[in-house]
């Protein structure tokens, strides 16, 4: 069984609750058993209530045997503020943890999908998706333990204490109770629709506001406050309509609950004094009807909200099921990558995107161990996409690629990428410090090991004169820094790797004519001994590489040496040339 299908989260919204609460049964059972002890607690004070009313019901008062009733009364109270507490302690520690692992299940999930579903989706959204999962659920189990469990030992309970009173208003009130039931739960159901909708379009507007932050240099450039304004306006006002459908809607369910439980309570207290004028019941068990129909009518009224926020809730946790939770197109096997040492082949590789474009038909790529590759071309002719299918964030349509006589698509992808060093075209950093941003290449690399990457990079001197040097916090996608830094920085993590792959996606464009020759000379060391595939911007820095391999809508037209290839007066010398003269031609 692959990795991926071992880990596949359950795609229902309650299946998906489920699978949490059997991860800690016992701190779960022991939470709703002592709510439910609790709530059968409050229940049997209204009980205690009776027989202390009953006892002081007597014209002999110095005789009346009200001590037994009034301890059981206080000490019902006492047993019943335990059991809340510690079902209040279990629960927070039970709750939290659990909404813990299920925000970091679906990050987990999420990240296994492959990188064209990413372009599909807003990241913001994606993210927002995620947190109000956990809020939702959090919700739902709070909601389930303190909301919609005691209402419903509340009407067991009195179900089994009014039989003792009258059997008849027991009946009448299982049978008023499950009406008004059946009314709220189908109301409830109904409204589903509008609640995935207002969660669908938060988590849209929680995108857009992540996308237009993120791009606040292209606002202020393009002078957009004022237009991005009115978009962002737009989106919001469709997500306050939809809440306010939503909302409404709960307003709705919360009138049908009121009408229904104001008779209830009222009819059972007309009917409960006419037995006692009818001396059937006594002044104590008129008490005890009272309170329980209060307990219930104000009980009721918590489940009935519960009961809908509830709804509400699954609606939210079902429209992200239904985005994040979807199988992933990429297998993932349990088999470890047996790398040795690096040799990589296309076999008979197809591949086209979702839109239909054909990159590659039956092409046919090897590059032996410890060739250093460069790969041109002009825009659209498949560089990034080679790139791509070698790291396995997409999958080839047909053909194999394979590593060492491996085929990546039966080993799993984090042994895969384990294994190759990747310098990109634009180095992404987190917000966290230039230690931890290089050490992300080798988390249990020394500090010494991290400088050392750092020396080879030609970024040590920079770094040193930051104020707190290699401590110094980036900012978010390392905006502190520039463009060249942050692509030092990027090489310093593949130095530090150490893989036997390196993979270089325009390193070295973001970098000053005097900063590039540097790392020219600390990229020529790095690449000694390993197999190198390199796309290059500038064509002059592949001029000590093995082999060139040129590429025009998906097919290999030149392959050979560079000097080779420019003595041949091809696609490789036309584009040397025109480059030479000052015109980008890839």
């Amino acid at each position: 069984m692959s990795r991926s299908a071992a880990r596949e989260l359950p795609g229902r919204p309650v299946a998906f609750l489920a699978h949490y609460v059997r991860r800690r049964p016992w701190h779960f059972g022991g939470m709703f058993l002592l709510i439910l002890g609790a709530s059968a607690c409050a229940v049997a004070v209204q009980y205690g209530m009776k027989l202390l009313v009953d006892a002081m019901a007597t014209d002999d008062r110095q005789h009346a045997e009200v001590w037994f009733p009034l301890g059981l009364f206080i000490g019902l109270i006492v047993v019943e503020n335990v059991f809340w507490r510690l079902g209040g302690w279990l629960g927070c520690h039970t709750v939290v943890a659990s909404c813990v692992d299920l925000r970091v299940d679906l990050f987990r999930h999420l990240t296994g999908h492959p990188m064209g579903y990413f372009a599909r989706h807003f990241a913001g959204a994606l993210g927002n998706r995620i947190s109000a999962t956990g809020q939702a659920a959090g919700s739902i189990y709070g909601g389930l333990a303190w909301k919609i469990m005691p209402p419903c030992v509340d009407f067991v309970g009195a179900v089994l204490v009014l039989f003792t009173v009258h059997t008849r208003m027991a009946l009448a009130l299982i049978v008023f109770v499950m009406i008004v039931a059946a009314l709220i739960t189908a109301f409830g159901i109904r409204g589903r629709s509008k609640h995935q909708r207002f969660a669908a379009q938060a988590a849209r507007v929680g995108g857009e506001l992540v996308d237009v932050v993120s791009n606040v240099w292209t606002i202020k450039a393009f002078s957009a406050r004022d237009r991005e304004s009115r978009r962002l306006a737009e989106e919001i006002g469709l997500e306050a309509h939809a809440q306010r459908r939503s909302w409404m809607y709960l307003e709705k369910a919360r009138v049908i609950h009121d009408i229904c439980l104001s008779l209830m309570a009222g009819g059972m207290l007309v009917w409960a004094i006419q037995l006692w004028i009818a001396g059937t019941v006594t002044a104590g068990d008129v008490v005890m009807v009272s309170a329980l129909t209060f307990r219930i009518l104000h009980g009721s009224r918590d489940l009935a909200l519960a009961l809908v926020d509830t709804t509400q809730q699954l609606g939210a946790i079902e429209d992200t099921l239904r985005i994040i939770v979807q199988p992933h197109e990429l297998d993932d096997p349990e088999t470890q990558l047996a790398l040795s040492r690096g040799d990589i082949e296309f076999r008979h590789v197809a591949f086209a995107y979702p839109d239909g474009r054909r990159v590659f038909e039956d092409f046919q790529l090897h590059i032996p161990v410890g060739q250093k590759v460069g790969i041109v071309g002009p825009s659209g002719a498949g560089k990034s996409t080679l790139l791509s299918l070698i790291q396995r964030l997409d999958d080839v349509q047909a053909g194999s690629v394979m590593i060492d006589g491996q085929d990546i698509s039966e080993v799993s992808q984090d042994s895969l990428r384990a294994r190759m060093a990747v310098v990109p075209q634009e180095t992404a950093l987190f917000n966290r410090s230039i230690r931890e941003n290089i050490r992300y290449g080798r988390p249990d690399a020394s500090d010494d090991e991290v400088t050392a990457a750092a020396h080879h990079a030609f970024c040590d001197t920079f770094i040193r004169e930051l104020p707190q040097g290699y401590d110094t916090q980036v900012g978010e996608r390392g905006v502190m820094l520039s463009g060249g830094q942050r692509q030092r920085l990027g090489i310093a993590r593949a130095f530090l790797k150490d893989a036997p792959i390196l993979i270089l996606d325009e390193a070295t464009s973001a970098l000053d004519t005097h900063s590039e020759a540097e790392i020219q000379a600390a990229l020529a060391n790095l690449m000694q001994g390993r197999t190198v595939l390199a796309v290059a911007h500038r064509l002059s820095t592949l001029a000590s590489f093995d082999r060139v391999v040129v590429l025009e809508k998906g097919r290999i037209v030149e392959d050979g040496p560079p000097e080779q290839l420019r003595q041949q007066g091809g696609s490789f010398e036309r584009l040397w040339r025109l480059q030479a003269a000052g015109f980008d031609a890839t």
